[in-house]
């Protein structure tokens, strides 16, 4: 998806890179091969040229970062697939709605070939400097949750560059709703273990055992790596069906 992108070229938005599509440029090679010598509207061919150039740099160089800057923030998913291996899903667990009223419990970070989880008490002053080794965060409603509750646990926090916030990209789908009907809806998730836990018994779990029960904490941490991996193949289903949409057979016209 990514080579097929042309929105983080400068003076390309939806209309344009649709348009692009549908005449039969693919990808960046297609662009800079059929490009009209008077360029895409305000921009020449010489500035796209340029433009193109810098994207395979960053490319090659595994910048992710580059990308994230120059796409617009609903657009981060086309990273993915491009970046995989340097994607962190991430899920907290707090004791209130509020940032201001309630602290971070438990958080579950998915990413790198292993699953990890930071416990308030023990090592959660590690999550900082263990997310800065990923450029690209996955969330559900981490927009708006996780990531103000993070920044509010460490004054110094600065989410990755680029922020995949799967319940907009859901929403966009036509999914709306929490984490758990999606899945249901879409029989994605494994949540063998903690069936029937929900946000409120992550709260009672929490206080369990700070009364003195290590089994509470551990029911607690496998409820919330279960909602942190089940992420990954939500993505994967979130960006297929949004690829398909875009560059799909007949797709492109019902786009625009």
């Amino acid at each position: 998806m990514l080579r097929a992108t042309f929105l983080h070229l400068p003076g390309i938005g939806p209309a344009t890179e649709a348009a692009l599509w549908r005449d039969g440029v693919h990808d960046w090679t297609d662009l800079l091969e059929r490009l009209p010598s008077g360029g895409v509207r305000s921009l020449s061919r010489d500035n796209i040229a340029r433009e193109l150039a810098a994207s395979e740099r960053a490319l090659a160089e595994r910048d992710a970062a580059w990308f994230g800057r120059r796409l617009p923030d609903a657009e981060h998913w086309r990273l993915y697939s491009t970046f995989a291996e340097r994607t962190a899903f991430l899920d907290i667990e707090t004791t209130g709605l509020s940032p201001y009223a309630g602290i971070v419990t438990v958080v579950a970070v998915h990413g790198g070939g292993r699953t990890r989880s930071f416990i308030a008490g023990e090592d959660l002053e590690e999550l900082p400097a263990y997310l800065r080794r990923f450029p690209i965060l996955v969330t559900f409603n981490g927009r708006h949750f996780d990531v103000p509750f993070l920044e509010a646990c460490f004054p110094a926090f600065i989410a990755p560059p680029v922020h995949i916030d799967l319940r907009f990209v859901f929403y966009r789908l036509g999914l709306a709703g929490g984490l758990k009907r999606i899945e249901e809806r879409l029989g994605i998730g494994d949540r063998t273990g903690v069936e029937g836990i929900h946000g409120l018994d992550a709260v009672r779990l929490w206080q369990e055992y700070r009364r003195g029960s290590r089994e509470s904490l551990d029911r607690l941490v496998r409820y919330n790596r279960a909602d942190t991996v089940n992420l990954e193949p939500l993505l994967r289903r979130a960006t297929t069906d949004l690829e398909r949409r875009l560059l799909g057979p007949g797709a492109l016209a019902a786009e625009t």
